[in-house]
C-alpha cells in the first residue's frame, strides 16, 4: 500500500501544481517572453538596433538615469520615514494600534489616480500649498511646484510609504523582547542596543521594503505622467508614448527590457549590500 502511495505522489503533486504553473506561464512567462522578443525583432529579422538607439541617444540615457534617481530618492525617503514609524507601531497596543494601522492603510483603499489628482490640486499655482506660503509671507508669488521632479517624489513617497512600513513593522514585531532586556541587563546603552540588536534583526524587513518600493517606483506611470509633465519624463511614460503614439513596439520593448534588467541588477546589489551590512553588524 505504501508503495502505491509513493507511486501516486508525483502525479498528485503535478495535479496540484498544474493550475498555478499554467497561470504562471500564461500570465507571466509568455508576455515577458513576447515582450523581450519584440525588443530584438525589427521588421522581419532579429536586430539590436533598438538597443543601439537607446545607447546612442543621450536623451534616452538621461531618462533612464532620472528614473533610477527618482526611484532611489523615493526609496530612501520612505525608509527614513518608515523605520521610526514602524518602531513606534511596535510600542502600541489596543485602540491606539488599530487607529495607527488604519491611518497607514487608509491610502491603500483610495485609487492612485484620485490621490495623484489630489496632489495636483494641492500643488498647482492657486492650490492650498501656494496659498499657505503666500499667507505666511514666505513667498510673494506662487511657486512652480507642479510639473516638477519634487512633485513626483513627494506624491510617490505618500503613495508608497505603506509598502515600506509594513515589512519593517513585521520584522520588528518578530524580534523577541527578551533580547532587548538582556542587552539592557548587560549594561548596553540604548544606541548600542539599537545598532547591535534591533537594527540587524530588522534588516530583512528593510530589504523587503526597499526592494518593493524601488521596483514599484521605477515602473510607476500615473503619478509621473500627471505630476511630472514633459520635463520629468520617466521610462514608463516613454514606453507608453512609443507603444501607443509612435507605434514603435520594438523600441518600446527595448526600453522596458532595459528597465527590467537594470531593476534586477539593482535589486541584487541592494540585497547583497544590506546582507553584508547585516553580517558586519552581527560580528560587531
Amino acid at each position: 500500500m505504501g508503495i502505491r502511495t509513493n507511486l501516486y505522489r508525483p502525479a498528485l503533486l503535478a495535479l496540484f501544481v498544474a493550475p498555478l504553473a499554467t497561470f504562471y506561464l500564461v500570465a507571466f512567462v509568455y508576455p515577458i517572453g513576447t515582450f523581450l522578443l519584440q525588443s530584438v525583432w525589427v521588421g522581419d529579422s532579429l536586430s539590436a538596433a533598438s538597443y543601439a538607439r537607446l545607447v546612442e541617444q543621450p536623451l534616452y540615457v538621461t531618462i533612464l538615469l532620472r528614473t533610477f534617481r527618482i526611484g532611489l530618492v523615493v526609496t530612501l525617503i520612505c525608509l527614513v520615514l518608515a523605520y521610526p514609524l514602524a518602531f513606534w507601531l511596535t510600542r502600541l497596543s489596543g485602540a491606539a494600534f488599530s487607529l495607527a494601522i488604519a491611518c497607514i492603510l487608509l491610502p491603500l483603499w483610495t485609487s492612485v489616480l484620485v490621490r495623484t489628482y489630489s496632489w495636483a490640486l494641492l500643488l498647482r499655482h492657486g492650490g492650498i500649498v501656494n496659498s499657505l506660503l503666500q499667507a505666511l509671507g514666505i513667498t510673494n508669488e506662487p511657486l512652480t511646484l507642479l510639473y516638477t521632479e519634487g512633485a513626483v517624489v513627494v506624491a510617490m513617497v505618500q503613495i508608497l510609504l505603506p509598502f515600506m512600513v509594513l515589512p519593517i513593522y513585521s520584522a520588528m514585531r518578530n524580534i523577541p523582547g527578551d533580547l532587548s532586556r538582556a542587552a539592557q541587563s548587560l549594561g548596553a546603552p540604548a544606541l548600542r542596543e539599537f545598532l547591535h540588536v534591533l537594527l540587524p534583526l530588522s534588516l530583512p524587513g528593510v530589504v523587503g521594503g526597499c526592494v518593493m518600493v524601488f521596483v514599484i517606483a521605477i515602473g510607476y506611470f500615473i503619478t509621473p505622467a500627471l505630476l511630472g509633465g514633459p520635463r520629468t519624463l520617466l521610462v514608463s511614460t516613454l514606453v507608453n508614448q512609443q507603444v501607443t503614439s509612435v507605434l514603435n513596439w520594438s523600441f518600446g520593448s527595448a526600453l522596458g527590457a532595459t528597465l527590467l534588467f537594470a531593476a534586477v541588477v539593482a535589486i541584487v546589489m541592494l540585497r547583497g549590500s544590506l546582507a553584508a551590512v547585516s553580517r558586519r553588524m552581527a560580528r560587531g
